[in-house]
């Protein structure tokens, strides 16, 4: 499959180690330039491209950059990706920590990652943004093992959703339906479930115990 991620940091960089691993032909793009990522390539195969490039033709894109710099992001960046592309939002919003006070989550009460669809103009699947970076590399477990985690994934397109959750499982991780994109509060920084290591029945319940209400330290 053809996978573009957007933003080669912890998270971008290891999802880029493990699917190419996977035999998944990977393009990855940073801010800096595709001549930033030349060892990132020679690890893993994968081909360095501009942020322009990289979600042409793709059939999943990875977008996991800061939150403030989402409208920085090219206009009609998903224009040449495939019919039906699954575009995977990672991101988190930190206001006090990195990315200032964001009006539209703030006031009007959006969602992180259904914010993040106005700005670049196509449904997302909210997934990995409570997931620890090296997890992705040491802990993928074979289906059915007791050990192996489970991962919340939130969509309002089910078909780009099941993709997303397919390829989780062909990671090593078992995944729990958390719901729509309104609903994807349920996993946002602070919430029982944000960084939590556990199988399905932990995450499912962690999922249920969240509240809506954002807490001081996560509101700008």
């Amino acid at each position: 499959m053809k996978i573009g991620i957007i933003g080669a940091g912890n998270i971008g960089g290891n999802l880029t180690r493990r699917l190419t691993a996977l035999g998944h032909d990977v393009s990855v793009a940073n801010s800096r330039g595709p001549q930033t990522l030349k060892a990132l390539a020679e690890e893993t195969g994968a081909t360095p491209v501009t942020v322009t490039e990289a979600a042409r033709d793709a059939e999943v894109v990875v977008i996991t950059v800061p939150v403030k710099a989402v409208p920085d992001l090219p206009s009609g960046l998903l224009d040449g990706a495939a019919p039906g592309a699954a575009v995977i939002d990672t991101g988190n919003y930190y206001p006090r920590e990195r990315d200032g006070r964001i009006a539209g989550i703030e006031d009007e009460g959006l969602t992180e990652s259904r914010w993040t669809e106005r700005q670049i103009g196509h449904p997302v699947v909210k997934a990995f943004n409570g997931t620890f970076a090296q997890d992705i590399l040491e802990r993928p477990r074979p289906a059915g093992d007791p050990d192996r985690m489970a991962l919340p994934v939130a969509g309002d397109d089910e078909a780009a959703k099941r993709r997303v959750r397919d390829l989780i499982d062909a990671l090593g991780f078992d995944t729990v339906d958390a719901g729509g994109i309104d609903d994807s509060w349920r996993q946002q920084p602070n919430t029982p479930v944000y960084g939590l290591r556990a199988g399905v029945d932990a995450v499912t319940g962690a999922l249920a115990e969240a509240s809506p209400e954002r807490t001081p330290e996560f509101r700008g």
